[in-house]
């Protein structure tokens, strides 16, 4: 047991030893097979507003069932949706403890893990600063024997960790200035292979993922969120290419006589990214709504009127912001903030 909580103990330090999203999800992948007996995992980063999957490793056998996997988290009812968790008091959970040992009420187990031969999996939605960044899911092989009390408390105690870890990885870098690329466009048919792509979508795919035989999970997402929708717009996901660069992805639907979606990649304005970049640097909800003035260019003497505060409050506010951000200034703020957008 000792020994088990100093691999704990490692992995919480390496969460704020500043590693980037890929490196941190290695990392954590890696070290939790030396603290859990863990078959397969899935880790995702999300959209903290929509909690749609921005970027995702899954290990085999979990990869051939992508498809399966989102149509059951975004368009079916079952236990321990991440969405739910994310919410929850408790944001970890076991299937065999959300259905009390019995897995066929579950969906997601009957239709997608059975037939992989895993048996108990452990979610958990990965918490900081009041948002949700990650998620992971973690499987056993198909046996009487699931995740115990024990496997959940080490994940409750990781899971805060990891979600400031996620959080702070998108802190790292500065996005590198190159040409500027316009939106592009995927068309996407009933089983969301490419009907046709611009080549500007061949250039924001390849910023997301390296692999390219199949699509990014964050497109997936923003596509089967739409259908869970019942063809209503979809709100759009934003995410950070390895590069650095902010992105918006948004999907619709195309009338016709064959169902097909279609799925736009434009680089993000500050509108669209909203408040996730004051999210991104941990201001709290004061903070964040005396910064939003800030940006819109707003004087401490209207703010004070606006939200009927005290100067002293709205200057304290002010200087918080400034050292959660790195800046001296509000002409320093609103460049680290919005000087890419």
């Amino acid at each position: 047991m000792a020994a088990v909580a100093d691999r704990l103990d490692v992995l919480i330090r390496r969460c704020y030893a500043g590693l980037g999203t890929d490196e941190l999800r290695a990392e954590v992948l890696g070290r939790l097979h030396g603290i859990l007996t863990v078959d397969a995992a899935f880790f995702a980063t999300v959209d903290p507003a929509t909690l749609l999957f921005t970027s995702a490793t899954a290990d085999d056998p979990l990869r051939a069932v992508t498809g399966e996997f989102l149509a059951n988290e975004y368009g079916r009812s079952d236990v321990n949706k991440f969405a739910a968790l994310a919410e929850a008091a408790d944001p970890v959970d076991s299937l065999d403890h959300a259905t009390r040992g019995d897995r066929s009420a579950s969906s997601r187990s009957v239709e997608v893990m059975t037939p992989l031969g895993l048996g108990d999996e452990l979610r958990a939605a990965l918490v900081s600063a009041g948002r949700c960044w990650g998620v992971i899911c973690l499987h056993r092989e198909n046996s009487e024997f699931g995740f115990s009390e024990r496997d959940l408390t080490v994940v409750r105690r990781l899971g805060p960790h990891l979600g400031e870890g996620l959080r702070r990885s998108l802190l790292i870098g500065r996005q590198t200035q190159a040409e500027p690329v316009g939106p592009g466009v995927i068309v996407l048919d009933s089983e969301l292979a490419i009907v046709s792509i611009s080549p500007e979508a061949e250039h924001w795919l390849a910023e997301l993922d390296d692999r390219q035989d199949e699509l990014p999970v964050a497109v997936r997402s923003a596509a089967v969120q739409l259908r869970r929708l019942n063809e209503s717009p979809a709100e759009g996901l934003r995410l950070r290419t390895r590069s650095g660069t902010w992105l918006a992805v948004h999907a619709s639907t195309l009338r016709g006589a064959e169902e097909q979606t279609v799925v736009v990649i434009e680089a993000a304005t500050a509108a669209q990214l909203g408040s996730l970049l004051l999210d991104v640097h941990a201001l709290t909800p004061a903070q964040q709504r005396v910064t939003e003035l800030v940006l819109r260019g707003r004087s401490t003497r209207q703010i004070v009127e606006e939200l009927h505060l005290s100067p002293h409050t709205v200057q304290e506010h002010v200087r918080a912001t400034f050292d959660k951000v790195g800046v001296g200034s509000r002409r320093e703020l609103i460049a680290a903030l919005l000087g890419e957008h």
